[in-house]
């Protein structure tokens, strides 16, 4: 399993600075986490957020690219129903030639009516619609339709989706599932059979809602503000343009405790030690590559945000080995 993070790229007022100087910041973070061994640096992609969420993964991956040597290069995830299928496989290859062919092309169907509204893109069809322009894609590159291609034949790519059709849209094209999920997984087989690929082939991977910390009781009390303002934000875009009514605001006190079923909470602040047990609990018997963290939640502190980097690469993939080896 290779061990990465994810940056949103996310500033919000509270806690603001110069948007230059935050972009700069960044990068030099992914620097860093590629220096320490980092298995991938991925990208995200929302529109209309007002702490600016990042609006373009594959512009941002192609810089990190550029900067750092052997961490792959992923987007988890970008939305292909904003843009035309063409532009999405030329800019993809750039950045996996950039590279030296280091992508994982990580595709989603989106949520919001607002960021449809944007593109003028069909918010009702967003389901069919990413399933045609994701096989769009891959038959660009596939037939030669685009130049240059990328280095990579195959690239990886990814579908991430959390139900049971997004899933069985990801086994029918023969992707990657970026959902780690024991039920999600059997609809994500039976859509690799459909569409005739090797179910012996599937692969899966998550965004894990986990935070790494020496002392994670001292700093749940730091990180809770960031992680309000990320929930809210998600919650309110979920809701704009709909006749949705707005739901109250999260506050930092409002978090739950983990859930009875044993499934994640919002966010775990976890020690390298207790994260390894508890992934690999959550992971065991899937055929899971890549396991990605959030580098940040919403701004939220540096020292919290670089001693994080440093235990997920430098700690954590030592002591899944372990767990796993004791199995």
């Amino acid at each position: 399993m290779e061990v990465g993070l994810l940056f949103d790229l996310r500033n919000p007022e509270p806690w603001k600075r110069p948007w230059t100087d935050h972009y700069a910041r960044s990068l030099e973070l992914c620097e860093e986490a590629d220096r320490l061994g980092a298995g991938g640096l991925w990208f995200t992609e929302h529109h209309l957020f007002e702490d600016g969420y990042l609006p373009q993964p594959l512009t941002m991956a192609a810089a990190a690219a550029a900067r750092t040597r052997d961490a792959r290069i992923g987007t988890a995830v970008m939305l292909p129903n904003l843009r035309h299928p063409a532009q999405i496989a030329e800019e993809a290859a750039v950045v996996d030639l950039i590279s030296g062919g280091r992508l994982e092309l990580g595709f989603g169907a989106g949520y919001g009516v607002l960021e449809y509204g944007l593109f003028g893109a069909d918010h009702g069809r967003r389901f069919r619609n990413v399933e045609r322009n994701i096989a769009e894609v891959l038959r660009l590159w596939r037939e030669k339709g685009v130049t240059p291609l990328p280095l990579q034949d195959p690239v990886p790519v990814w579908g991430g989706f959390y139900g049971p059709r997004g899933a069985g849209i990801a086994g029918r094209l023969g992707l990657g599932l970026l959902h780690i999920s024991p039920d999600m997984f059997e609809h994500y087989r039976a859509g690799l059979i459909e569409g005739g690929h090797d179910p012996a082939a599937a692969r899966v991977s998550d965004l894990l809602p986990v935070i790494l910390a020496d002392d994670p009781e001292s700093v749940w009390p730091r990180v809770a503000p960031h992680l309000a303002h990320q929930k809210n934000t998600y919650r309110q875009t979920w809701a704009a343009g709909t006749d949705h009514p707005q739901p109250p605001p999260l506050r930092a006190e409002d978090f739950p405790d983990q859930p009875d079923d044993g499934s994640w909470a919002m966010l775990e602040i976890l020690t390298p030690e207790d994260a390894a047990v508890r992934i690999h609990e959550k992971t065991r018997g899937l055929p899971v590559k890549h396991l990605i963290f959030w580098a940040s939640v919403a701004g939220m502190p540096d020292d919290l945000v670089t001693r994080n980097i440093e235990l997920i690469t430098g700690r954590l993939p030592e002591l899944l080995e372990k767990v796993s080896a004791g199995e």
